[in-house]
């Protein structure tokens, strides 16, 4: 089977293969690995350069879905090169699975179009870095659990004791050692002749060969091994690498794997199940309220945060024992309680003073939010959620130097947190209406599309564990304990193998021929075998799993907290913030036997990132759908005669803040319910309030009458308030009733204030004017504070604001994806530099520079030549530097010369130029065979 058609003339380096390929090819790769277009290299050799660096094959890598990293991970055990058919074997085993054989072109296809493999089909190439970070070693395991090849264990062995293992597998001696091992390679190519080796083998010693069969293929031997391990290592079936280590050789285990390099393959994804389904109207109702209590929620925590919030740490953010009262205020548990913090932090709502007492406080932005209808407030919130890297699930965890993570402190910003919020909303978007995914499922999606670098799970969801795989084999060895030269055993503690970021593939299916769960879906960095814990990546497991996966499970209980989903269900404002299409209703489920069968989906296609236009085209979208289903605000109350209000619904913003001031809440849900105390009505009056505005105020908004006990508890208050008048002396405190003063002076809870009498109706006090206002107020008292003119200063619950500021700015998960104008731009300046570096020209007189190197000739050699392609129309190779210094090499057709300039029609810039003279470095003509 065939990809691709074999070129006339075979690349021999990926420099060749990129020439051969056209502009939309180039643009596929530019788009699917950015980090090669920034700088734009000059030309496609430095571009295969660069996309054979280390960091960027990691990087490409890393976002390579399962199957087709596995189909990588097989060409690195595979000869260099290898056909189509030898991958295909590798990949499909020798009953050429239909299914895997039906999937590989296609992951042929993107590892091409990755550069990542070069090649036609009959000499397939991996590119050198790739090999190295996936082929094994002894220190770093293969994915695929194979060992090295019989020519690779075999270097440094004596040739006699070749020759024995040859003599003993019943082959003819030869006269070297390569030749002899050639011979044994061959020997366990062949089927046939390797199934008679077997058949003659003891039972115990198969019973070895099946606890290695998958990896890791390493063992220890005792220095008098066992006849069941002596009878395997006479004829190469296991080959020493290291004193007491022996390795299974990668030809053995092809054979008794069927050929398989992998012991699962996943060619298909896993699909998003069904967990639940509701009718769409319970969905988006369930979400509209959702989202209501969501807006309700940030303005509770800015409404605490009106006079100054809590102080900022000296190291950034928010102290433990903050959060813990901001919990306790939203009633919420404190990881919610973070989660809405940074969410108003990311809406630009929330920010620190800045001031020498830094706190944090509403910014002015909160007051322009607040204005805004409900919908638009909403969809303000999850398009800052959606974007924001700051990830609310980390605090409360350690960084990389044991540090508490804390809420709107440093170390929160994760970049992959934005990209796996849009995959898992897209994934629900793939779901027949009203359906409610298995969270689970989404995770093995997600774990398949975006395998997890530290470990994962095998097909059927058993956690991998090294540890718990390893087995004593008989005979004194140890199968699966993974250890080569200076390789720790299985159970060593994580991280004894120093595991590096890049290039430590876990041993695929650490297991034994009985041992649980499966192999091939090992993240692609993993630890070394023994490093990986069963725990990672179970469910619940917290921090055991991959952040990827975490970052996935915050966003389906935040999507349900923010109305994005309800009842776990994807709503249809939730698919229009996405800029999903429209949902597919769901199918009748068959009668009888099928319909106990999980419902299966076909995977919905990745869509393309919305730019930030179409982000705010999609949530003013979202905001119209859900418009119609929030709650519309009341303009009443129902006054009670125990002091209570009670709000059937949500009220409108003028009433809200009014009755916000005046009562104390008492309980949320359903409905709101207020309480007037003495202190909420003095709060009022602080404001600004009279009591005749206040009675006019309930009786403007009740629909019942205002109860006698409420009445007669406004006028007590106001009667008495402001009787006592607080000032800066230090402080003071002054009243006509020279009496109630004296009370003042006598009550013994007024010993801390310091007071003093200066005049019959003034008090000075030790406090100041904060501190004695509240003492007072503890007293029993309702002083007013007054300004230096006397007059009443009126205490308003919004007075602190932050400067303007700006949401945080997410940090980018690498170069961002390039659009098609700088796509068209940078191909076109690479062929034209490639054009420039390759184009064969004749050497300037009198110098012999090498191909590729910028010619030098003087100021009248180069006048001279280029005059005289004017004449003749013919194209010239210059070196030219230009005002900043840079040089280039370019191919011109001078079309004149005057004034120190020569105009000329470019071809590396496809127009016509105009270059000074004295900026060209030299010039040559270019050779016959390319005028």
């Amino acid at each position: 089977m065939s990809t691709e058609e074999k070129p006339a003339a075979a690349p021999r380096s990926l420099a060749e293969a990129l020439r051969g390929r056209d502009d939309v090819a180039l643009a596929a790769l530019l788009r699917s690995r950015p980090d090669l277009i920034t700088p734009v290299p000059t030309d496609l050799t430095q571009l295969a350069t660069r996309a054979g660096t280390r960091a960027s094959v990691v990087r490409a890598l890393e976002r390579l879905d399962r199957f087709t990293l596995q189909t990588a991970q097989a060409l690195a055990v595979a000869a260099d090169p290898a056909s189509y058919d030898e991958l295909l074997g590798l990949m499909a085993g020798d009953d050429r699975d239909p299914a895997v054989s039906a999937a590989l072109p296609h992951a042929l296809r993107v590892l091409r179009e990755q550069a990542l493999v070069w090649g036609g089909d009959d000499r397939l190439r991996l590119v050198r870095t790739a090999r190295e970070l996936l082929a094994p070693s002894p220190q770093h395991p293969s994915p695929t659990g194979l060992g090295p090849t019989v020519r690779e264990a075999t270097t440094g062995m004596s040739p006699g004791r070749i020759q024995e293992i040859v003599a003993t597998a019943g082959l003819p001696s030869t006269h070297d050692s390569v030749s002899a091992v050639a011979a044994l390679t061959a020997l366990f190519d062949d089927p046939a002749r390797m199934s008679a080796l077997l058949d003659e083998a003891p039972a115990e010693s198969v019973e070895v060969l099946e606890r290695l069969v998958w990896g890791p293929p390493y063992g220890q031997v005792t220095a008098d091994p066992a006849p069941r391990l002596r009878w395997l290592l006479d004829r190469g079936l296991l080959l020493p690498t290291a004193p007491g280590t022996v390795v299974l050789p990668r030809e053995v285990a092809l054979r008794l794997r069927a050929g398989r390099a992998h012991r699962a393959v996943e060619p298909s994804p896993p699909p998003v199940e069904a967990a639940a389904t509701h009718r769409p109207q319970v969905v988006d109702a369930t979400a509209a309220g959702q989202a209501y209590t969501a807006l309700a929620t940030v303005e509770e925590l800015l409404k605490d945060w009106h006079e100054g919030g809590p102080a900022v740490l000296r190291a950034g953010g928010l102290s433990v024992r903050d959060l813990k009262r901001t919990a306790a205020a939203l009633d919420v548990p404190e990881p919610v309680a973070a989660f809405w913090v940074e969410l108003a932090y990311a809406a630009g709502l929330l920010a620190s003073d800045g001031e020498a007492d830094e706190r944090y406080a509403a910014t002015p932005a909160y007051d322009e939010w607040r204005e805004r209808p409900d919908a638009e407030r909403w969809a303000h919130l999850v398009t800052a959620w959606l974007a924001a890297t700051r990830t609310a699930g980390l605090v409360g965890g350690r960084d990389a130097k044991d540090r508490t993570l804390s809420a709107l402190g440093p170390g929160l910003d994760r970049s992959a947190a934005p990209e796996v919020r849009h995959r898992v909303l897209t994934l629900l978007s793939g779901l027949p209406e009203g359906t409610a995914p298995a969270p689970e499922s989404v995770l093995a999606r997600l774990r398949w599309e975006r395998p997890p670098r530290g470990g994962g799970r095998g097909p059927a969801g058993a956690p991998f564990s090294a540890a718990e795989s390893a087995r004593q084999a008989p005979g004194g060895t140890t199968a699966g304990a993974g250890r080569g030269a200076g390789a720790p055993a299985a159970g060593s503690p994580p991280g004894a193998e120093g595991a590096r970021w890049a290039g430590v593939p876990a041993a695929e299916g650490a297991h034994g021929a009985g041992g649980a769960g499966a192999g091939g879906a090992r993240g692609v960095y993993g630890s070394v075998a023994g490093g990986v814990h069963g725990a990672e990546g179970a469910p619940g497991a917290g921090d055991g799993e991959d952040l990827r996966a975490r970052v996935a499970r915050w966003t389906l209980s935040e999507a349900e907290m923010l109305g994005v989903t309800g009842r776990g269900a994807l709503s249809a404002h939730g698919r229009a913030l996405i800029g999903a299409p429209a949902a597919r209703r769901a199918e009748a489920e068959p009668e009888g036997p099928g319909d106990k069968l999980p419902v299966h989906h076909r995977p919905a296609p990745v869509p393309v990132p919305l730019s930030p236009a179409e982000q705010a085209t999609a949530a003013a979208a979202a905001a119209r759908l859900l418009a119609p289903l929030l709650p519309e605000p009341l303009d009443h109350v129902l006054l009670q005669a125990d002091l209570t209000a009670v709000a059937p619904g949500p009220l409108e913003r003028p009433l809200a803040d009014v009755l916000g001031v005046l009562a104390d809440v008492e309980s949320k849900g359903g409905a709101t319910v207020y309480r007037f105390t003495p202190g909420s009505v003095r709060r009022a009056l602080d404001a600004g309030q009279t009591a005749s505005d206040l009675h006019a105020f309930l009786a403007a908004h009740s629909r019942t009458p205002v109860p006698q006990p409420l009445a007669y508890l406004i006028d007590d208050v106001a009667r008495r308030h402001g009787h006592l008048r607080v000032g800066a002396a230090s402080a003071y405190v002054r009243c006509d009733d020279d009496a109630v003063l004296s009370e003042i002076l006598a009550d013994k809870r007024a010993a801390g204030l310091g007071l003093r009498r200066l005049a019959p109706t003034v008090l000075a006090a030790q406090a100041g004017p904060a501190g004695l206002l509240e003492g007072l107020r503890a007293m029993g008292f309702a002083p007013a504070a007054e300004s230096a003119e006397g007059d009443v200063v009126i205490a308003r619950a919004d007075a602190h604001r932050t400067p303007p500021r700006t949401p945080p700015v997410p940090v980018p998960d690498g170069p961002p994806v390039p659009d098609d104008t700088l796509l068209t731009a940078a191909i076109r300046a690479v062929r034209a530099g490639d054009l420039a570096s390759t184009t064969p020209r004749k050497p300037a007189a009198g110098s012999e520079p090498g191909h590729g190197e910028p010619p030098r000739t003087t100021a009248a050699e180069t006048l001279a030549t280029v005059q005289a392609a004017v004449l003749t129309g013919e194209a010239l190779w210059i070196g030219y530097v230009n005002a900043e210094g840079g040089a280039s090499q370019r191919v011109i057709a001078p079309v004149r010369v005057e004034g120190g300039f020569v105009t000329a029609y470019d071809h590396t810039a496809d127009e016509v130029r105009t270059y000074p003279l004295h900026r060209i470095t030299g010039v040559a003509e270019l050779a016959d065979d390319e005028r």
